[in-house]
């Protein structure tokens, strides 16, 4: 034992770096070391500060920091600094996720859709009355009240964790050392190990205003005065949500997209979402740029935008929000006194199983080079990699056929690839598209538009069919793939759709009476409920 020891620590004590073939084996062969003797590890911690240092509260570093702690016996401290936002909203302990992503978006989504079913109800006999009204201040603190409750739990969950958690900014001084500033001062932590779960910030256009007047994601869901007429910049999903939810409250709400919606989803099914979103009344200004953004005497803001033909126009708004995407924040972490490479992209870092170019440090979530952003995504790999570094374990992350689902006022819930991706990897004679329109039974009464109503299943078109990729719009989508995101998970096939039996009258049904193909031309709406 004392042998693997001396063999850990040349390979961590120097300034190799390993590569191609090479690093693999060492990497691999370090690995099974550290698994061999987990147990031996865990006592002695003379050498290091910490078996594990997180830097970065959100998601993924929790996750991982708790499996080590509580489940293997690590000795682990989590770091979680937020810089405010330019118009200084900032929060607790939690990531993207919990503060300014997922869980506030989909309590602002359930708004919308409840205010969406109210009017229903009077299709179903519920006495409504005309005057109802919203409250974004009412909803706005509703939301902040339960993120912070989040907050505090979490806080308690790693005391009772035995995690030591610290309230400031962690920066690499080398490899194995971390410089913390914090407001009662600066200290340095040792580490045996290092995760990076930073995660990542919006991006701001390089225009006038924009940093001045402009807000993103970070600061909607605790804006303190009623968004009112709203244009958002960029149409990924975070900004499509929002402008989804913002109309469904009855904000007027613009969307200027750049070039495409919802960038690396299936083209087909977001410009149905995007067809869905403006017979409800959301504008979209297509293949524009802003320019430039000013604040007029009356407050409002003056916005400025060109499209692709040069042409200048503008319009006044009391709120511009930015999503154009985000940047990890890698560059704020001084990699470089730590010799930890970058992608090309110059901000993320492309890892192997976690695993970066300096065998003591790895990444889960947001920071990683080509994965999926998502935040269950970073929590099952922060947990998978504790498992591998403390205890007896080899399994490692899939990132492949990762469920997700886009919460636009019709949902739109995807796994496996796109339409086009199938065709560019296999060849178009060699994939089958089946689709369908279908009638949600709960929209007949109020007679709902169900001309958005669509799902699609992607497969190989030899022997029983691999399934390639599910996609949905409609009502419930993330509950409705969740599921069949499984099924792919065990080599789903058309033939296993086509011999399961559904639950009627239910949406998710209709994936298991797919029976047309693009390629037979035929008509692919339902005759009936039952058809």
């Amino acid at each position: 034992m004392a042998a693997v020891f001396c063999f850990r620590n040349v390979i961590f004590g120097g300034a190799c770096k390993f590569k191609s073939a090479n690093f693999l084996l060492f990497r691999n062969l370090e690995q099974k070391q550290v698994r061999g003797c987990a147990s031996y590890v865990g006592k002695q911690r003379s050498e290091y500060d910490y078996d594990l240092v997180v830097i970065g509260g959100g998601s993924g570093g929790l996750a991982a920091a708790k499996e080590a702690a509580a489940n293997l016996g690590a000795k682990v401290a989590v770091l979680d600094y937020v810089t405010p936002t330019p118009i200084g909203t900032k929060w607790g302990l939690g990531g993207t996720c919990v503060n300014v992503g997922c869980i506030p978006k989909k309590l602002m989504h359930q708004a919308a859709l409840l205010g969406e079913a109210i009017h229903d109800a009077k299709s179903y006999g519920w006495q409504v009355g005309d005057n109802v009204s919203h409250s974004w201040e009412n909803l706005k603190d509703a939301v902040q009240a339960h993120i912070k409750s989040v907050n505090w739990v979490t806080r308690v969950e790693l005391r009772d964790k035995k995690v030591e958690y610290i309230n400031g900014l962690g920066t690499f001084k080398d490899q194995h050392t971390i410089s913390v500033t914090t407001n009662k001062g600066d200290r340095l932590l040792t580490a045996k190990y290092v995760l990076i779960a930073v995660g990542g910030r919006p991006r701001y256009p390089d225009i006038p205003g924009a940093v001045e007047y402009g807000i993103t994601s970070d600061d909607i869901f605790s804006l303190n005065r009623p968004p009112g007429k709203t244009v958002i910049v960029g149409a990924g999903y975070i900004g499509l949500e929002c402008a989804g939810f913002l109309n469904g409250l009855g904000y007027d709400a613009t969307v200027m997209i750049r070039s495409i919606p919802l960038r690396g989803f299936d083209q087909q099914m977001a410009n149905i979402v995007v067809a869905e979103m403006q017979d409800k009344g959301i504008k979209f200004l297509h293949r524009c740029l802003p320019k430039s953004v000013e604040k007029l005497d009356s407050g409002r803001l003056k916005v400025t935008w060109t499209d692709s033909d040069k042409n200048e126009f503008n319009d006044e708004f009391d709120t511009v929000m930015f999503a154009i995407g985000r940047r990890a924040l890698t560059k704020e972490l001084h990699l470089e006194n730590a010799g930890v490479e970058v992608a090309g992209d110059g901000e993320k870092i492309d890892a192997v199983d976690e695993q970066s170019n300096v065998p003591n440090i790895y990444a889960v979530g947001d920071v990683l080079y080509k994965k999926p952003e998502l935040t269950p995504v970073a929590i099952h790999a922060g947990r998978l990699l504790a498992r591998r570094l403390f205890g007896d374990s080899a399994v490692t992350m899939n990132y492949e056929n990762v469920a997700t689902t886009v919460f636009t006022p019709l949902e739109y819930g995807a796994v496996g690839i796109s339409e086009e991706t199938a065709v560019q990897r296999y060849g178009e004679d060699n994939v089958e598209i089946y689709h369908a329109y279908y009638k949600p039974t709960e929209f007949f009464i109020p007679q709902k538009n169900i001309s958005h109503c669509y799902l699609k299943v992607v497969a190989k078109r030899d022997g029983d069919q691999k399934v390639l990729g599910m996609h949905y719009i409609g009502p419930q989508a993330g509950e409705v793939i969740q599921g069949f995101s499984a099924a792919i998970k065990c080599n789903l096939t058309v033939k296993d759709l086509m011999n399961t039996v559904g639950i009627h009258p239910t949406i998710a049904e209709e994936f298991t009476r797919i029976n047309v193909t693009k390629r037979s031309g035929k008509d692919p709406n339902p005759a009936s409920c039952c058809s």
